[in-house]
């Protein structure tokens, strides 16, 4: 992996959730971490609301300009991200906003996001509308890669029904990304679930013979109890 991880994808694809995790583990090979919270469009399952719980961890969190929950909608990205970006010594995950408009913000800090130092992948959850079909998928990545300029290195299939997730969500996902991947040529890095679905996840797998699905266990530290009512 690269030193600069940009996370990007459709509005509830379940970028925020991944980067919450891939930081968390991060954490435990590298010393100087931080996540950027670039999303400034969606009010809803934004990293910058576990800034506690991560900060604990010895993790770096950088949001908006003020810093405080009363302001955090207000379109506004602060100066200090500057900080993990130009700091070689940071291992970096940019949770940006969903879509190629939510991506935009990217381009204020481009001159740090390098091939050398930088990937950027793309988050795809294929029971999302408009990326449940290659058509959709391929039209969704071309935009991002036309606002931002980068280029999209790999694919994360995060294809969820929140806590109604099956293995058989997760293998949709896996062959949709997989179409992605031989027309765009970009790998398929990461196979989302849940911890709880791993070894239901690893049978299905090995029922398809498939020897090449790299499977990435994450917890639900984003969402809140009072969906599940």
């Amino acid at each position: 992996m690269k030193r600069i991880m940009l996370i990007t994808g459709h509005y509830g694809s379940g970028k925020t959730e991944f980067s919450i995790n891939r930081i968390i583990d991060l954490k435990k090979q590298y010393k100087k971490t931080a996540i950027l919270d670039m999303d400034i469009a969606n009010p809803y399952f934004r990293s910058r609301e576990r800034q506690q719980l991560l900060e604990e961890m010895g993790i770096s969190v950088y949001f908006n300009s003020f810093g405080y929950d009363i302001t955090e909608d207000l379109p506004a990205i602060s100066a200090s991200m500057k900080a993990p970006l130009e700091n070689k010594e940071y291992v970096t995950i940019v949770d940006a906003g969903g879509n190629d408009s939510g991506a935009m913000i990217l381009n204020q800090f481009k001159k740090y996001f390098t091939a050398e130092e930088c990937e950027q992948l793309c988050v795809i959850n294929a029971n999302r509308p408009e990326t449940d079909n290659l058509h959709g998928a391929l039209e969704h990545i071309v935009r991002i890669q036309a606002e931002t300029g980068i280029r999209i290195d790999g694919l994360i299939n995060n294809t969820h029904m929140l806590r109604e997730t099956e293995p058989t969500d997760i293998m949709k996902g896996y062959y949709l990304c997989k179409e992605i991947s031989k027309q765009l040529e970009i790998p398929i890095v990461f196979n989302v679930c849940h911890e709880s679905l791993t070894e239901a996840l690893k049978d299905a797998v090995r029922a398809e013979h498939i020897h090449d699905m790299t499977i990435y266990p994450i917890k639900l530290y984003m969402r809140p109890t009072w969906l599940d009512r």
